[in-house]
């Protein structure tokens, strides 16, 4: 520990590797993709819900990252392969590295917001540890650099022996190269990215189908995403091709096996299955090269894919992985709710499925699959404070479950770390002259649309109300049209494939107004669309009913036959002990329940809770006695549970006798 300490801090007095280069751009290329995602570089998050959780991460999640990274011997790790040695001992996990990657990927989002010489001054010391870790020709892979003799139990013999099965060898790279990018889009240094490129460009050189190379596939994919992403920087169309090449040749190698998607090539793939985050790290990568290649097939796959997703493998929640078996995809509409797994890793990877079908077919519907994964799935998966992690997220329990501080296997904690502060780089995106609004949260947005300058603010309560304002700051554009996601629960539909349907007979509806006038739309894809010539304070007022509604699920699931959920907006709710004094397994939703919102707080964060009444029961004393008694239950948004002590929730509550567990006396409760 205080080894690494002392290094740091010599680093950082000595950094050879960052002013120096700040000048020496990549040729980053803005499109490749039919609909442009708009940087997080260019949008500037205010106070609200999603500053809350961005200041969480700067002040608490990144800090503690970082600690851990050198507590745990992360850094550690990258001086012993500068200085390999029989003598190092090679212990901890073969993707160990990746925690580092995507802490300095997590902190170099925040550094575009919060601008912090500290902070870049400390990545940058830990980047030349890092460079000091890679071999010469570009590998860099501690766990066998530090003790080629005996590397790291998974990682085999030699390079990318293992690599299809647990060394992790492409998972590492592909983590380096999204934390790279992300680094120099946030500082314009290529420190971190010619570390990268260096790496990716050694992984070209020696695995494909030429002579003298060696034919493998990932075993963890991530890194077909990430090269793309390469590509999109660099305009190097062999990190496209590199991509490609580890999809297309999926399942045709020796490694044939469902839990990491090489049981078939992957055209030949229509239901997802095995290791939930590995399938949505692969699935990301078809839908980039689908749309980056226009490849037709690429788009028929994920097609396929993502509607076996969101009609038979999704929990309303926007988790997926239903077993803990291999952290994998169930059956079809197998979604058990106390068991469900529901990585944080794989809601996240959930996110960037949708992110990129949108980007590919620019349908709002992928929109409504993302915001419920990220209000819901995902973001339960951190503490409010930022110090709390889970690493599956079930939908039921039984006291058995409590937020922890970290993780051996700190992929789920880490991949917040990374995630959370890149939300700014969801909210919008472009297309010719179409501006996309995707998210409402209060920013403040810098872009250019048709090669002008367009600078607009979202001013919002969301998600706790619907309303929306958008002022027109800046305008060199003159005429554009701005598309308002309108969202699928507003219109009725809880998610697309129908997996999901409300069942309280409410419609709600929507209104838009420019400069207080209202104006009308036929929504296109689920987008209301105004063009006009925009001048300077402008303002356009998107209202959307906003009120809790009572969710089934098709019958065909099992695990909610008999039940019901509720959710606000785009907020899933569940019921739990420290809110309840009762067991929410024995409670039986009354037949027409009056739901009413109060506000309230956990932990000091203000939220919107809701109540409705119903009936207790339990097991009397005598044989065969039942009491009953009316009670009104309370629901608190999902995300935030777990914050008070482990106790009994649910998010699925009975409405119907048959699915009550009859709770024991509450004489001996």
């Amino acid at each position: 520990m205080r080894r690494i300490t002392t290094i740091l801090l010599c680093a950082a007095a000595i950094i050879l590797l960052t002013s120096a280069d700040k000048n020496k751009k990549a040729n980053h290329q803005d499109g490749g993709y039919p609909i442009t995602p708009v940087q997080f570089t260019s949008v500037k998050v205010g106070n609200g819900f999603w500053g809350q959780r961005l200041k969480a991460s700067r002040e608490v999640t990144i800090p503690l990252a970082f600690s851990k990274c050198e507590e745990t011997g992360r850094y550690e790790n990258f001086v012993k392969a500068a200085h390999p040695s029989e003598d190092n001992k090679v212990g901890g996990l073969a993707f160990d590295d990746t925690d580092v990657y995507k802490t300095i990927e997590g902190a170099s989002y925040v550094l575009q917001t919060y601008p912090d010489k500290k902070l870049e001054a400390y990545i940058d010391s830990v980047l030349v540890i890092v460079a000091g870790g890679q071999e010469p020709d570009g590998y860099l892979y501690t766990a066998r650099t530090m003790n080629p003799k005996h590397p790291h139990e998974w990682s085999g013999e030699k390079r990318w022996e293992k690599v299809e099965e647990l060394s992790h060898e492409f998972y590492n790279l592909g983590h380096m190269v999204e934390g790279a990018v992300a680094h120099y889009q946030a500082t314009g240094k290529r420190n971190f990215l010619d570390i990268a490129i260096k790496y990716a460009d050694c992984v070209i050189r020696e695995v494909g189908l030429g002579p003298g190379q060696v034919d493998r596939v990932p075993g963890h994919q991530i890194a077909e995403m990430a090269l793309c992403r390469l590509y999109l920087v660099t305009g190097e169309k062999k990190y496209l091709d590199q991509a490609k090449y580890f999809l297309d040749r999926r399942g045709r190698t020796a490694n044939r096996d469902p839990y990491n998607q090489s049981h078939l090539p992957i055209t030949e793939q229509d239901e997802a299955v095995g290791h939930a985050v590995r399938a949505t790290y692969m699935y990301s990568g078809i839908a980039d090269v689908a749309a980056l290649t226009g490849d037709k097939e690429y788009i028929e796959t994920i097609d396929r894919i993502w509607d076996n997703i969101v009609s038979k493998k999704f929990y309303i929640t926007g988790g997926i992985g239903a077993t803990r078996h291999g952290e994998a995809f169930g059956k079809n509409y197998e979604l058990p709710n106390a068991s469900a797994y529901c990585e944080t890793c794989a809601a996240i990877g959930n996110v960037y499925v949708n992110h990129r079908m949108f980007l590919l077919h620019g349908d709002s519907k992928y929109y409504d699959v993302l915001e419920r994964t990220l209000y819901n799935g995902l973001l339960s998966g951190v503490s409010l404070k930022g110090d709390g992690f889970f690493y599956p997220n079930p939908l039921e329990s039984a006291g058995g479950y409590e937020r922890k501080p970290w993780f051996g296997c700190a992929c789920c904690p880490s991949n917040i770390c990374r995630f959370i502060p890149s939300v700014p780089g969801y909210v919008y995106a472009v297309k010719d002259d179409d501006l996309y609004v995707n998210l409402y949260m209060s920013n403040t947005l810098t872009q250019k649309v048709k090669g002008k300058d367009v600078v607009l603010r979202q001013e919002t309560g969301y998600p706790w109300n619907g309303d929306v304002n958008i002022i027109i700051d800046k305008n060199a554009a003159k005429s554009f049209s701005l598309k308002l996601r309108i969202p699928g629960w507003v219109r009725g539909e809880v998610a697309p494939g129908g997996l999901y349907s409300y069942a309280d007979g409410k419609s709600l509806s929507y209104k838009v107004l420019v400069n207080g006038e209202e104006v009308s739309s036929d929504l296109d894809k689920g987008y209301f669309t105004i063009t006009r010539n925009w001048k300077k304070g402008d303002k356009v007022s998107l209202h959307l009913d906003m009120e809790p509604r009572i969710v089934t699920a098709r019958e065909e699931v099992e695990a909610d036959k008999g039940r019901i959920a509720v959710e606000m907006g785009p907020i899933v709710y569940c019921a739990e002990q420290p809110d309840n004094d009762f067991r929410v397994s024995g409670f039986l939703v009354g037949e027409k329940p009056d739901l009413k919102v109060t506000d309230g707080d956990i932990v000091g964060h203000p939220v919107k809770k809701i109540t409705l009444e119903g009936r207790y029961f339990t097991h009397g004393l005598g044989k065969g006695e039942m009491i009953v008694r009316d009670v009104t239950a309370t629901m608190v948004p999902y995300y935030a549970w777990c914050h008070r002590g482990a106790g009994y929730m649910a998010v699925w509550l009975a409405k119907d006798f048959d699915a009550v567990e009859v709770a024991p006396s509450e004489m001996l409760m």
